[in-house]
Parts: C-alpha cells; sequence; structure tokens
C-alpha cells in the first residue's frame, strides 16, 4: 500500500497492555492516537480525523459496540474494528447492523492478522474515497450535458418539468435518511436525475396522449428504460448509475420490467427511485388527468407495499417527505421568482 503513514488511526481499549499491544504492532505504519476509555475517544474524535477505529469490546464505562455507534455519527467515514474475545452470534450482529463495523478481531490475535485486517480495512476506505471524488468529478464534468438532456425531456415533455431534479432530490434524503456512505449517495443522486432521459426515444404523441394508452403504446413506453441505457452506456464511468437506471421500474414481487428481478436482488439505489418516482408522477399533472393530493398517493402507495415497494423504504419515503415537500416548494418559488424577474428584465 503506498503512502500508508497519511492514515491516522484511534485505538481504544481500557487495559494499558492491550493498548500497548495494538500501538506497537501498528505504530510503524500508522499514525496512531491512544484512548483508555470511550469517553476520551469521544472527545478525540471531535477534535481530529480518523480513518480507522479499533475498539475493544468489553469496557466499563461504554462498551464497543455501544462506542462504535456514537464514533459513526462523529466520523461516519473511518473505518470501525472491533476487538473481542466473544464468538456471541448477537454481538457480532449488532455490530455489523448498530455500530456499522467493517470487520471484527478475535482474541487471541497475532500482529500479522491484525496488520492484514487493518491493511485491508484501509484500502477499503480509500476506494470509497476514490469512487466518492469520481463521482464529484463526474458530476462536474457532465453538469452541462446532463443539464442540457433534462432540460430537452422537460421540453418534450411539459407534464415533466422538473420531475427528474424532484425524484432525485427525494432519491437523495432517502439516502441521507438511511446514512448510506457519500459514493452510494452521489450514485443514486445522478441515477435520479438521469432516470428517465430514455424518453427523449418515446414518439411526442405516445408521451402527449390524452386517451387511455393502448397496449402496444405502453410497450413502447417502456422500452425508455433500453433508451436510457442505449444513451449513457458508452460512458464507462456511469457503469453503477446506469445498473440503477436499469431496475428502476422492477417490482418487489417480480412482477415489473424489464427484466422481472424481485427482492433483494434489485439494487437498492433502483428500488429508492422507483418510489421516489412513482410518488412524483402520481402527484404531477398529466395530459390525462389532474395529480392526485399527497394523502392519496400515499395511500397507494401503501396499499403496493410488498407488490410494487419496498415495505421498508416506504417507511423511510414517509419520514423524509414532510420536510423534502417543503424544501422543494421553497427551492421552486425562489427558481420561478427569478424566472419572472428575468423575463421584466428582458420586456424593459
Amino acid at each position: 500500500m503506498s503512502d500508508i503513514k497519511k492514515y491516522s488511526i484511534l485505538i481504544v481499549d481500557d487495559e494499558p497492555d492491550n493498548l500497548q499491544l495494538l500501538y506497537r504492532t501498528l505504530r510503524g505504519k500508522y499514525e496512531i492516537v491512544k484512548a483508555n476509555t470511550p469517553t476520551e475517544a469521544i472527545e478525540l474524535l471531535k477534535q481530529k480525523k480518523f480513518q480507522c477505529i479499533i475498539s475493544d469490546h468489553k469496557m466499563p464505562d461504554m462498551d464497543g459496540v455501544e462506542f462504535l455507534k456514537v464514533s459513526s455519527d462523529i466520523q461516519p467515514d473511518a473505518m470501525r474494528l472491533l476487538v473481542t474475545a466473544y464468538s456471541d452470534v448477537k454481538i457480532l450482529i449488532d455490530a455489523i447492523n448498530y455500530a456499522r463495523i467493517y470487520r471484527y478481531i478475535k482474541k487471541p490475535y497475532s500482529p500479522d492478522e491484525l496488520l492484514h485486517i487493518v491493511e485491508g480495512s484501509l484500502e477499503y476506505y480509500q476506494l470509497k474515497i476514490d469512487n466518492e471524488n469520481l463521482i464529484k468529478d463526474l458530476k462536474e464534468l457532465f453538469s452541462g450535458t446532463i443539464k442540457a438532456i433534462i432540460e430537452a425531456l422537460d421540453a418534450k415533455d411539459s407534464f415533466t418539468l422538473g420531475r427528474s431534479r424532484r425524484v432525485a432530490f427525494y432519491s437523495a434524503k432517502m439516502v441521507e435518511f438511511l446514512n448510506l456512505d457519500r459514493s452510494q449517495s452521489g450514485v443514486i443522486e445522478l441515477a435520479g436525475l438521469l432516470h428517465d432521459i430514455g424518453m427523449i426515444g418515446v414518439a411526442e404523441d405516445i408521451l402527449n396522449k390524452t386517451q387511455k394508452l393502448t397496449p402496444e403504446e405502453f410497450e413502447e413506453i417502456k422500452k425508455h428504460v433500453q433508451h436510457s441505457v442505449k444513451i449513457l452506456e458508452d460512458i464507462k464511468q456511469l457503469y453503477d448509475v446506469i445498473e440503477i437506471i436499469k431496475y428502476h421500474h422492477e417490482y418487489y414481487d417480480g412482477n415489473g420490467y424489464p427484466y422481472g428481478k424481485k427482492g433483494e436482488e434489485i439494487p437498492l439505489g433502483s428500488r429508492i427511485i422507483a418510489l421516489a418516482d412513482a410518488y412524483d408522477s402520481m402527484v404531477s399533472n398529466r395530459a390525462y388527468r389532474q395529480g392526485l393530493s399527497p394523502e392519496e398517493a400515499l395511500k397507494l402507495i401503501e396499499e403496493k407495499s410488498g407488490t410494487q415497494f419496498d415495505p421498508a423504504l416506504i417507511d423511510v419515503f414517509k419520514s423524509i417527505l414532510p420536510a423534502a415537500q417543503k424544501e422543494i416548494k421553497e427551492f421552486e418559488e425562489k427558481l420561478n421568482e427569478a424566472l419572472n424577474d428575468k423575463e421584466e428584465a428582458i420586456g424593459h
């Protein structure tokens, strides 16, 4: 691993001998900061950024799982490792789900084993950071292109005006609620913006039809997923984004399209966007109907829990919706004011 001295590691153990063993094993390769108690460690986390946190499990004032959970709230990007003499399955499940640990280190361990686990965790950390930077670069690189594509789609179908931005916003709020890492957040938000660009390949007379679509016309609408993939597939940096877009019309029970995937087979990002997209579609005015009220839309979504939508994500969506609606309303009001000011300036 190149330039590994740049990584800072916080080690926490109430037993001085154990703490010293950790320190001696790691000090030659990394910047090590020691803490004798979780309370002391929490103060250090507030003052300094760490790439890795290693904690003993059995400590008097706070156990390792509880401490690592607190650490994840303060420094969510850090890798968390739990040192334990126990093989209790519940402890390990809690550590993974509750404290978001990367690995656990079973006592007794050898120095080589410890180094191997720490190096692996930091390689994963660096991969996450690199992916976050890539997504940031992609957003900047394609911001003009994405904006032009979305504006072209909005111009083609006036009833979708702003929908891509709203779907991306709802999706981003759900990702934030789920506390996913920034690289996942960036990919899902970008997929939300681009999820329906394939509609550009659907005939306008079908998009703007005021009567019920024929089976043949609905099949044409469904092809927008493949159109989206076709538009983006030559941009290799968007592979993860495309993988989310491909499955955002799959149903949780397997009755969606185009691939018939179900449950956990459907990527999390696709399940998130499916929910955000369906809600915004329901409450938006269309050529053939008025939009539903938020309450009516949520009722329909809840009726499709476990069939069309992931039940757990419905609860997440309901949690973020009130604040998200308020932010969207404020943003659109400011946008309309700016457009009106611009039109008045041109008129004068």
